[in-house]
């Protein structure tokens, strides 16, 4: 959506959720040539759609269960600026090497507010980002503490309440773009994409996390999460 060239670090199953993922990556125009075949199923998670809310079931890890970045992957890692991962990608022993070497970086810690992760993998993110339901003065303290412990900014993403940043010296909220809300899959994703496309780009904090909100608001608008 915004001119990035991304590419992808990931194992699939040599199965037919492997083959499409392969396949719709890069009808979008991602770099596959590192999500590697295993043998074993392609991790997999049950959605539902609650009044146009996803709810997730039950998740299946399959192959990801063993996932670590090869000296290869490390190589080809080489050729980015910005490396960013969720929680569930198993890639987090990667930052310390990666954020030491200039590459910025940022993790998804999703709503995973107990991963002793918060403890160990911060000093080593330029940003952190995660959800929660709404702002609050706990919310606050955690933001706070997060970058005390060496992240450079927090980002928390609060579904219809928008979403509410600390770079360490204040707070920046941005209120959701009032669209029509069809599926909420991938919202969160297309706000880190679009914050770290506008934030490559020279954009300030403020006007990044507005492209983020924007990017989110076209994904909502259909089904599925791309």
């Amino acid at each position: 959506r915004y001119g990035i060239q991304p590419g992808c670090i990931t194992w699939v199953g040599d199965d037919d959720y492997g083959t499409k993922l392969k396949q719709d990556l890069a009808r979008m125009g991602v770099d596959i040539s590192h999500v590697h075949t295993k043998h074993g199923v392609t991790a997999q998670t049950q959605v539902e759609l609650h009044d146009n809310d996803r709810v997730f079931g039950d998740y299946t890890e399959g192959v990801m269960a063993d996932f670590a970045l090869s000296e290869e992957d490390y190589a080809w890692l080489a050729q980015y600026d910005i490396v960013h991962a969720a929680i569930w990608g198993h890639a987090e022993d990667a930052f310390p090497q990666l954020h030491a070497a200039g590459k910025l970086t940022a993790f998804d810690f999703s709503d995973k507010w107990d991963s002793p992760l918060w403890q160990t993998l911060v000093p080593h993110l330029d940003f952190a980002f995660a959800s929660a339901p709404q702002e609050d003065e706990t919310l606050r303290l955690k933001m706070k503490a997060i970058v005390a412990r060496g992240a450079g900014t927090v980002i928390v993403t609060l579904g219809e309440n928008g979403s509410i940043a600390w770079d360490g010296a204040q707070f920046w909220r941005q209120a959701p773009e009032p669209v029509t809300v069809i599926d909420t899959m991938g919202a969160g994703d297309s706000f880190i994409a679009g914050f770290l496309c506008g934030w490559s780009a020279g954009m300030t904090l403020p006007q990044a996390i507005a492209q983020g909100t924007a990017c989110a608001a076209k994904t909502i608008q259909y089904h599925g999460a791309w």
